[in-house]
């Protein structure tokens, strides 16, 4: 069964290689075959198709020189967790017929955001070559669709390829930010003659446009913005310096925040890079000094109480490391109450028919036996806090409400 398309969101791409002449059908059923029973019944291959939300698995192969070579592709409408799980479980196929195969997945396309891309292209289109009207109804579409192009004119620059606006060449003033999404965020305002540094280390792109255009540095408000300025005085020519407001980032700021800013930009004469040191350096020593005298009775008590749980803690791992060592190699199962006294003990092979019952309550179950996805579902709709068992077999999810031990932990 083909999952609708409108509900695919991703898209698997992978290659195989077999050691052999083989065809479509053997591939598709090797990835049923092979993956069949791996991750359990939720995450069933079978399942999932006929409930729609694995699409029909595309194959195209061929066979050159006694091998066969092809790609791979599964729709799935699964989240972003259960896509990848499933991706890697392609990988550990190891034969398809009689022939020894590798499968390698390639990349995962999110079908949703290549929808949005075209959505936007098309959307310029249609403003520009469909709209008969001078305006259109609602100006905040139009400006999203315009920031939408804006932030296309993003062009590579110089030969280190430095993220910039498509006026850097002709323009006489340049502004120069530190990375790429600064650069975006510019251009969404309409600012187009604006380059990224792309570190501390400024490019020599850089400090060659700076000795021939008027140069303005436009830098996030925190240490970062003053280590790039430091290293831009030292290597290139700065005329004007405009800062973020102190805490934020050029990526983050409003457009009037960023015109706001290079409005009151400063001729580099008036900045006192050892001034600039000594006030955050006062500054840290007196967040140093609040954060000492917050060490205050509050703090000790939390500390204490941190120390009481942890012992009670130990308490607890004692207790459920007695009741293992009674049912370990016995096939015996018990449940234990809040009190972690016992309240019920059965045969392992009766845990999931006592777990479906109506009348099953408790707080642990201690087991000798392995813990499955099923027993983790059942004990989680029992409102069991803590599961215990000899060892964890293909558990996929599991509930935040449950803690699972070991044996080994114990």
């Amino acid at each position: 069964m083909k999952a609708p398309s409108d509900t695919t969101k991703y898209l698997i791409y992978a290659e195989i290689i077999a050691e052999g002449v083989v065809e479509r059908p053997d591939v598709v059923g090797a990835i049923f075959g092979q993956t069949e029973g791996l991750l359990g019944d939720e995450l069933d291959l079978r399942e999932l198709q006929k409930t729609g939300r694995i699409g029909r698995i595309e194959v195209k192969i061929e066979s050159k020189g006694g091998r066969s070579y092809g790609e791979i592709k599964v729709p799935s409408s699964l989240d972003k967790i259960e896509t990848a799980i499933l991706a890697a479980a392609l990988e550990t196929i190891e034969r398809v017929g009689p022939c020894a195969a590798k499968i390698k997945v390639i990349k995962i396309e999110d079908v949703r955001a290549t929808k949005r891309r075209k959505i936007v292209e098309r959307a310029k289109d249609v403003l520009r070559d469909l709209f008969e009207e001078p305006e259109i109804e609602s100006e905040k579409i139009g400006d999203l669709v315009r920031q939408a192009a804006r932030a296309e004119e993003i062009i590579e620059y110089g030969e280190e390829r430095l993220p910039a606006g498509p006026t850097v060449d002709e323009s006489d003033a340049i502004i120069v930010v530190e990375g790429r999404a600064d650069v975006l965020n510019l251009l969404k305002t309409g600012i187009r003659n604006v380059i990224a540094v792309e570190g501390t280390n400024v490019p020599k792109t850089i400090i060659d446009l700076s000795k021939k255009k008027t140069v303005t540095a436009f830098l996030d408000g925190d240490r970062g913005g003053d280590l790039i300025l430091k290293e831009l005085l030292q290597v290139a020519e700065i005329d004007y310096v405009a800062r973020a407001p102190e805490g934020k980032g050029v990526e983050d700021l409003t457009q009037k925040e960023i015109i706001k800013s290079l409005r009151n930009k400063i001729p580099i004469e008036q900045v006192h890079l050892v001034k600039i040191k000594d006030v955050k350096e006062n500054r840290r020593d007196r967040e140093k000094e609040r954060e000492i005298e917050r060490e205050s009775k509050e703090i000790r008590e939390a500390k204490e109480e941190k120390e009481a749980k942890e012992e009670k803690r130990e308490d607890i791992l004692s207790i459920f490391r007695r009741h293992k060592e009674e049912v370990e190699g016995k096939l015996i199962a018990r449940i234990l109450d809040k009190g972690h006294n016992l309240v019920r003990e059965i045969p392992v092979r009766d845990l999931v028919k006592t777990l479906k019952s109506n009348n099953t309550k408790g707080e642990t179950i201690v087991f000798d036996g392995v813990i499955t996805q099923r027993v983790v579902d059942l004990a989680a709709k029992r409102n069991i806090s803590y599961l215990i068992g000899v060892r964890l077999g293909s558990v996929v999810k599991v509930p935040t409400s449950i803690r699972i031990i070991t044996f080994d932990e114990l």
